[in-house]
């Protein structure tokens, strides 16, 4: 018995291992869907809510640990921490994040609903609510929500605009639990019907991947999206500024275009220390082109240091400081307790920096009325909405250089796809060494630069009006679909323990 149950462990641990393919940049979209059906059926084999939490913990520590192993990359290759450390954290990471879907293990075994409805209810109301859970708490961290790795190709992704990132989780976990109920009774009327179920399900998802929820506005405006490629641990460096001013300038100067975009903290200097003469010129070049520029630099008020994008042209000053950030990236968490971390183990260029706050004015710039958001922020979908539907344009700006070659920037482009989807608006990125992308309203990449090349991606860019479905509702709807999920499956136990009904 001991030796089956190691079995399913490393069973578990492949099959959390494998979902990673359906992100990107692989975008094999069924294999999340078939890997947590393997997860469902394992948990089925065991009644033991400890056994069934493991299970759950060792599909995290495989997916997570793949996932999002290029945390490594930032911690040892450009955070200077030592390597031993720097594995041990990452692993740590995994393990923390591992925690969620062994909860879900441990709850489902407490629960003990029999039956279908286990499989087709109560799984995938508590994998989603355990997703909103990480999505929310400590600040959140919802990257690897099952619901990402439906965009762009899965029929699934038609679900976004109506219901989020986690209402198209919450599809991709009930047609997890319709496999599994296919599989074990497919030649019995349950089977035939979890697998009808199983194709409504995706049918939808495709017919409403052909309803146009936002409508085009205005004239489309020529854009450009600079990408610099400078070497992160080059960026900082004394003897690199004069090389970064003048490669962005020289990128600035080339385009045509009425905006033009910096990415994140182009400019290694505070917004005050930028030479007056270097502003000047990029001014008056966005004033030829009838347009605006847009530059990402840090920004003091006081004793406070922000990172900020702000604007320079024919249209008024006017600037956007980020507002949620990354705890010990860029901001430190119980200070007394791990201040030693920034100042002493990692090394952080401005790694404590003020929250610009949530409620600040679109930017109106260059005829449009942009959603500006900065790097990590684009992760939250209901933080983007707040702008909406007032915003015709939704505009990122990153810089994924902290995470070398791995597949973090793709995993964060396809995070930006899944907000275009979600609000019906197209998505900008300008980063530092990619991903730089023009993304459509309907989340599909238009156009994009190769990573860790210089250069400027220029394009048509239209504006939209209008509001989804998600805009209006933000999370409250899969939200409210979970509990109501939860609810029924706690009857349906109820009246299975007392003998007035069966879920068999």
């Amino acid at each position: 018995m001991n030796v089956l149950r190691i079995n399913y462990f490393v069973l578990a641990a492949l099959g959390g291992a494998f979902a990673v393919a359906g992100f990107a940049p692989w975008n094999i979209y069924p294999m999340p869907v078939l890997s947590l059906a393997l997860l469902f059926w394992l948990w089925g084999q065991t009644a033991s809510p400890r056994a069934s939490a493991w299970l759950g913990f060792a599909f995290g520590l495989g997916m997570f640990g793949a996932g999002v192993g290029w945390i490594y990359v930032a911690l040892h290759d450009y955070g200077n921490m030592p390597m031993v450390l720097a594995l041990f954290t990452t692993l740590l990471f995994a393990a923390f994040l591992a925690l969620f879907p062994a909860l879900v293990g441990y709850l489902q075994a407490k629960i003990s609903l029999p039956g279908w409805m286990r499989q087709t209810l109560l799984l995938p109301a508590l994998w989603v609510a355990v997703e909103l859970l990480r999505g929310y708490l400590f600040t959140g961290f919802p990257w690897l929500a099952m619901g990402y790795a439906q965009v762009p190709g899965s029929p699934l992704a038609g679900y976004a605009p109506i219901l989020g990132v986690y209402g198209v989780s919450l599809v991709a976990a009930i047609s997890a639990g319709l496999l599994v109920m296919f599989v074990q009774q497919r030649w019995s009327a349950r089977g035939k019907l979890a697998a009808t179920m199983l194709l409504v399900l995706w049918l939808g998802g495709a017919a409403l991947r052909m309803v146009e929820w936002t409508v085009p506005e205005g004239a489309p405006v020529k854009v450009s999206l600079l990408q610099g490629n400078i070497a992160q641990d080059e960026k900082f460096e004394e003897g690199r500024l004069v090389g970064t001013l003048e490669t962005y300038r020289r990128l600035a100067l080339g385009s045509d275009a009425r905006l033009i975009v910096f990415p994140e903290t182009a400019v290694p200097l505070l917004r005050g220390e930028m030479p007056e003469n270097y502003a000047d010129i990029l001014r008056e070049h966005a004033r030829r082109n009838d347009g605006d520029i847009l530059i990402g630099a840090f920004e003091q008020e006081r004793n406070l240091y922000y990172n900020s994008m702000f604007s320079l042209g024919v249209s008024p000053a006017q600037a956007y400081r980020k507002n949620h950030m990354v705890p010990f990236g860029e901001f430190i968490p119980l200070r007394p307790l791990f201040g030693w971390l920034i100042n002493e183990v990692l090394n952080i260029p401005m790694g404590d920096l003020a929250s610009g706050g949530a409620q600040q004015p679109l930017l109106n710039l260059a005829g449009q009325r942009i959603a500006m958001n900065i790097c990590y922020e684009d992760v939250f979908g209901e933080e983007i909405i707040r702008a909406l539907p007032q915003a015709t344009l939704l505009l990122n700006v990153s810089n994924d250089a902290w995470y070398g070659d791995s597949s973090a920037a793709m995993q964060h482009n396809q995070i930006a796809q899944m907000r275009a989807l979600e609000t019906g608006r197209m998505m900008l990125r300008a980063t530092n060494t990619g991903v730089t992308s023009v993304i459509g309203s309907d989340g599909r990449v238009l156009q994009m630069l190769p990573q860790h090349e210089e250069g400027v991606l220029t394009a048509q860019v239209q504006g939209y009006a209008g509001a989804t479905p998600y805009v209006r509702w933000g999370n409250a709807a899969v939200m409210g679909l979970v509990l109501a999920m939860l609810v029924l499956a706690w009857s349906r136990r109820i009246r299975a323990s007392t003998g007035e009904g069966s879920n068999e």
